[in-house]
Protein backbone atom coordinates (compact mmCIF):
# COMPACT_ATOMS: atom_id res chain seq x y z
CA UNK A 1 0.00 0.00 0.00
CA UNK A 2 1.55 3.17 -1.08
CA UNK A 3 1.97 6.06 2.01
CA UNK A 4 1.20 9.22 1.24
CA UNK A 5 3.19 10.76 4.60
CA UNK A 6 2.46 14.61 3.58
CA UNK A 7 -1.41 13.65 3.71
CA UNK A 8 -0.65 12.05 7.26
CA UNK A 9 1.49 14.41 8.91
CA UNK A 10 -1.43 17.01 7.20
CA UNK A 11 -3.93 15.73 9.27
CA UNK A 12 -1.58 15.22 12.31
CA UNK A 13 -0.96 18.74 12.10
CA UNK A 14 -4.55 19.44 11.71
CA UNK A 15 -6.06 17.89 14.91
CA UNK A 16 -2.85 18.62 17.16
CA UNK A 17 -4.69 22.24 16.93
CA UNK A 18 -6.96 20.69 18.83
CA UNK A 19 -5.26 19.15 21.54
CA UNK A 20 -6.31 19.69 25.44
CA UNK A 21 -2.30 20.50 26.98
CA UNK A 22 -2.93 23.37 29.43
CA UNK A 23 -0.61 21.86 32.07
CA UNK A 24 2.42 20.88 29.12
CA UNK A 25 1.95 23.77 26.96
CA UNK A 26 3.31 20.41 24.16
CA UNK A 27 0.48 20.20 21.63
CA UNK A 28 0.61 16.47 19.66
CA UNK A 29 -1.10 15.02 16.65
CA UNK A 30 -1.09 11.99 15.40
CA UNK A 31 -2.96 10.19 12.56
CA UNK A 32 -2.47 6.88 11.01
CA UNK A 33 -3.61 5.26 7.71
CA UNK A 34 -5.50 1.85 8.35
CA UNK A 35 -5.07 -1.11 6.36
CA UNK A 36 -8.78 -0.15 4.44
CA UNK A 37 -7.74 2.96 3.61
CA UNK A 38 -9.09 5.44 5.82
CA UNK A 39 -7.38 7.83 8.36
CA UNK A 40 -7.57 7.64 11.72
CA UNK A 41 -6.04 10.76 14.03
CA UNK A 42 -5.90 11.64 17.20
CA UNK A 43 -4.52 14.70 20.00
CA UNK A 44 -2.91 14.41 23.11
CA UNK A 45 -5.73 15.19 26.01
CA UNK A 46 -3.81 16.19 29.86
CA UNK A 47 -5.53 16.20 32.77
CA UNK A 48 -4.60 17.86 36.26
CA UNK A 49 -3.52 14.67 37.52
CA UNK A 50 -0.63 14.66 35.16
CA UNK A 51 -0.15 10.96 35.36
CA UNK A 52 -3.56 10.01 33.59
CA UNK A 53 -2.86 11.68 30.21
CA UNK A 54 -3.82 10.52 27.48
CA UNK A 55 -0.95 10.46 24.29
CA UNK A 56 -2.40 11.44 20.59
CA UNK A 57 -1.41 7.68 19.75
CA UNK A 58 -4.23 6.99 22.24
CA UNK A 59 -6.94 8.80 20.73
CA UNK A 60 -5.80 7.53 17.08
CA UNK A 61 -5.87 3.58 18.62
CA UNK A 62 -9.54 4.54 19.95
CA UNK A 63 -10.73 6.04 16.74
CA UNK A 64 -9.30 2.48 15.28
CA UNK A 65 -11.27 0.61 17.24
CA UNK A 66 -14.38 3.18 16.94
CA UNK A 67 -14.44 3.42 13.59
CA UNK A 68 -14.34 -0.35 12.48
CA UNK A 69 -10.75 -1.78 13.74
CA UNK A 70 -8.13 -3.05 10.85
CA UNK A 71 -4.55 -2.96 11.56
CA UNK A 72 -2.60 0.56 11.41
CA UNK A 73 0.08 0.46 8.37
CA UNK A 74 1.82 3.93 9.07
CA UNK A 75 1.63 6.82 11.50
CA UNK A 76 2.60 10.62 11.34
CA UNK A 77 3.06 12.33 15.28
CA UNK A 78 3.93 15.83 14.90
CA UNK A 79 4.42 18.60 17.79
CA UNK A 80 3.69 22.10 17.98
CA UNK A 81 5.40 23.06 15.03
CA UNK A 82 4.23 20.17 12.44
CA UNK A 83 7.35 18.05 13.09
CA UNK A 84 7.62 14.47 12.98
CA UNK A 85 7.59 13.31 17.01
CA UNK A 86 8.78 10.27 18.08
CA UNK A 87 6.17 8.28 20.48
CA UNK A 88 6.96 7.52 23.69
CA UNK A 89 7.29 3.79 25.21
CA UNK A 90 3.77 3.23 26.27
CA UNK A 91 2.88 4.46 23.03
CA UNK A 92 4.77 2.12 20.90
CA UNK A 93 3.74 -1.12 22.89
CA UNK A 94 0.17 0.29 22.14
CA UNK A 95 1.12 0.59 18.32
CA UNK A 96 3.05 -2.88 17.97
CA UNK A 97 -0.27 -4.46 19.45
CA UNK A 98 -2.07 -2.42 16.55
CA UNK A 99 -0.27 -2.38 13.72
CA UNK A 100 2.40 -5.27 14.64
CA UNK A 101 6.41 -5.22 13.84
CA UNK A 102 5.96 -3.77 9.99
CA UNK A 103 3.54 -0.62 11.08
CA UNK A 104 5.40 2.42 9.87
CA UNK A 105 6.36 5.06 12.11
CA UNK A 106 7.82 8.75 10.41
CA UNK A 107 10.80 10.45 11.79
CA UNK A 108 13.19 13.40 10.85
CA UNK A 109 15.35 10.94 8.96
CA UNK A 110 13.31 8.19 7.32
CA UNK A 111 10.13 5.73 8.19
CA UNK A 112 10.92 3.61 10.58
CA UNK A 113 9.50 -0.28 11.54
CA UNK A 114 7.90 -0.63 14.54
CA UNK A 115 10.48 -3.46 15.06
CA UNK A 116 13.02 -1.37 14.86
CA UNK A 117 11.63 1.19 17.33
CA UNK A 118 10.30 -1.64 19.71
CA UNK A 119 12.95 -4.29 19.34
CA UNK A 120 12.25 -7.62 21.57
CA UNK A 121 8.79 -6.39 22.25
CA UNK A 122 6.10 -8.09 23.89
CA UNK A 123 2.86 -9.52 22.08
CA UNK A 124 0.06 -11.28 22.02
CA UNK A 125 2.08 -14.27 21.47
CA UNK A 126 4.11 -14.44 24.69
CA UNK A 127 0.33 -14.29 26.10
CA UNK A 128 -0.53 -17.79 24.35
CA UNK A 129 2.53 -19.20 24.75
CA UNK A 130 2.25 -19.13 28.36
CA UNK A 131 -1.91 -19.09 28.54
CA UNK A 132 -2.43 -21.09 25.72
CA UNK A 133 -0.13 -24.50 26.10
CA UNK A 134 0.15 -24.07 30.12
CA UNK A 135 -3.11 -23.86 32.49
CA UNK A 136 -2.72 -21.42 35.15
CA UNK A 137 -3.55 -23.08 38.44
CA UNK A 138 -6.55 -21.69 39.95
CA UNK A 139 -7.24 -20.57 43.37
CA UNK A 140 -10.84 -21.31 44.51
CA UNK A 141 -13.10 -17.83 44.96
CA UNK A 142 -13.44 -18.97 48.68
CA UNK A 143 -9.81 -18.50 49.05
CA UNK A 144 -8.88 -15.64 47.09
CA UNK A 145 -8.69 -13.10 50.38
CA UNK A 146 -6.27 -15.70 51.62
CA UNK A 147 -4.02 -15.29 48.38
CA UNK A 148 0.07 -14.10 49.60
CA UNK A 149 -0.67 -15.81 53.38
CA UNK A 150 0.30 -18.46 54.69
CA UNK A 151 2.43 -21.22 52.94
CA UNK A 152 2.10 -24.08 50.81
CA UNK A 153 3.93 -27.65 51.96
CA UNK A 154 5.38 -29.61 48.89
CA UNK A 155 5.56 -33.35 49.87
CA UNK A 156 5.61 -37.09 48.48
CA UNK A 157 3.02 -39.45 48.70
CA UNK A 158 1.88 -42.86 47.22
CA UNK A 159 -0.66 -43.33 45.04
CA UNK A 160 -1.23 -47.02 43.81
CA UNK A 161 2.35 -48.51 45.05
CA UNK A 162 4.08 -44.97 42.76
CA UNK A 163 5.10 -41.85 44.27
CA UNK A 164 3.94 -39.09 43.34
CA UNK A 165 3.61 -35.19 44.70
CA UNK A 166 1.05 -33.60 46.78
CA UNK A 167 0.70 -30.46 48.44
CA UNK A 168 -1.28 -28.64 51.13
CA UNK A 169 -1.99 -24.84 51.68
CA UNK A 170 -1.98 -24.41 55.64
CA UNK A 171 -2.57 -20.98 57.58
CA UNK A 172 0.31 -19.40 59.11
CA UNK A 173 0.44 -19.06 62.66
CA UNK A 174 0.63 -15.42 62.88
CA UNK A 175 -2.78 -15.37 61.49
CA UNK A 176 -5.33 -14.47 63.92
CA UNK A 177 -8.66 -14.84 61.81
CA UNK A 178 -11.32 -17.69 62.78
CA UNK A 179 -10.89 -20.67 60.45
CA UNK A 180 -12.41 -24.31 61.08
CA UNK A 181 -8.90 -25.46 60.43
CA UNK A 182 -5.48 -24.64 59.66
CA UNK A 183 -5.44 -26.35 56.17
CA UNK A 184 -6.86 -24.04 53.87
CA UNK A 185 -7.09 -25.92 50.98
CA UNK A 186 -5.57 -29.89 50.11
CA UNK A 187 -3.70 -30.06 46.62
CA UNK A 188 -4.34 -33.34 44.19
CA UNK A 189 -1.12 -35.43 42.97
CA UNK A 190 1.20 -34.62 40.67
CA UNK A 191 4.14 -36.78 38.92
CA UNK A 192 6.38 -34.22 38.88
CA UNK A 193 7.19 -31.90 41.80
CA UNK A 194 7.58 -28.66 39.31
CA UNK A 195 3.79 -29.25 39.29
CA UNK A 196 3.15 -29.33 42.72
CA UNK A 197 5.03 -25.80 43.37
CA UNK A 198 3.63 -24.56 40.47
CA UNK A 199 0.54 -25.12 42.54
CA UNK A 200 1.84 -23.14 45.84
CA UNK A 201 3.10 -20.59 44.12
CA UNK A 202 -0.46 -19.28 42.63
CA UNK A 203 -1.29 -19.02 46.22
CA UNK A 204 1.57 -18.18 48.03
CA UNK A 205 5.08 -17.09 47.91
CA UNK A 206 6.40 -19.48 50.52
CA UNK A 207 6.38 -22.90 49.48
CA UNK A 208 8.56 -25.32 51.15
CA UNK A 209 9.09 -28.77 50.05
CA UNK A 210 9.80 -32.24 52.28
CA UNK A 211 11.34 -34.56 50.49
CA UNK A 212 11.05 -38.34 51.58
CA UNK A 213 14.02 -37.97 54.16
CA UNK A 214 11.82 -35.29 55.46
CA UNK A 215 14.87 -32.54 54.90
CA UNK A 216 12.89 -29.34 54.36
CA UNK A 217 14.15 -27.17 51.06
CA UNK A 218 12.80 -23.74 50.29
CA UNK A 219 10.76 -23.37 47.01
CA UNK A 220 9.34 -20.10 47.43
CA UNK A 221 10.03 -16.44 46.05
CA UNK A 222 12.84 -14.46 47.09
CA UNK A 223 16.22 -15.80 49.40
CA UNK A 224 15.64 -18.43 51.17
CA UNK A 225 14.94 -17.88 54.89
CA UNK A 226 17.04 -18.50 57.78
CA UNK A 227 14.92 -21.39 59.13
CA UNK A 228 14.84 -22.95 55.67
CA UNK A 229 18.34 -22.37 54.51
CA UNK A 230 18.58 -24.83 51.08
CA UNK A 231 16.97 -23.77 48.11
CA UNK A 232 15.01 -26.93 46.50
CA UNK A 233 17.08 -27.94 43.41
CA UNK A 234 15.29 -31.27 41.35
CA UNK A 235 17.56 -34.20 41.86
Amino acid sequence: MEIDWERLRAAATEVMRHAYAPYSKFPVGAAALVDDGRVVVGCNVENAAYGVVLCAECGVVSSLHATGGGRLVALSCVDATGEPLMPCGRCRQLLWENGGPECLIETKGRPLRMAELLPHAFGVEDLEAVVGETPLPVVPERLAAWRGRGTVFVHPDLSAGQQVWTAYWERSAGDTEAAETGVLEEGPTWDDPAEAITWGLARTPRVVVVDASGTIFWAGEGDPPLEIPIRWSPA
